[in-house]
């Protein structure tokens, strides 16, 4: 078994509405950071986990998202694997 860090972004679908987001971008123009654009809020998950392999190790944390971490129907999620020596 090998060891590994995954990092995994969630983010609403893009044709899921932000109200987060839209809230927090409308803060930075009352700010003056008129320069921003869009804004969208997400969340961020750091597990680490024990696998045979990089694609046991993708099977598991699809796995994870699909029963817990995410909602399939209005989320997105990206996963980046990295092996701990």
């Amino acid at each position: 078994m090998e060891n590994f860090n995954a990092k995994l972004n969630v983010t609403l679908r893009k044709s899921v509405l932000d109200p987060q987001g839209q809230t927090v971008l409308e803060s930075l123009h009352s700010m003056g950071f008129d320069q921003t654009e869009s804004l969208r809020v997400g969340k961020f998950f750091e597990v680490r986990l024990k696998a045979k392999d990089e694609a046991d190790a993708k099977i598991q944390i699809d796995a994870m998202c699909d029963k817990l971490l995410i909602n399939p129907v209005i989320e997105d999620y990206t996963v980046e694997l990295e092996k701990i020596a």
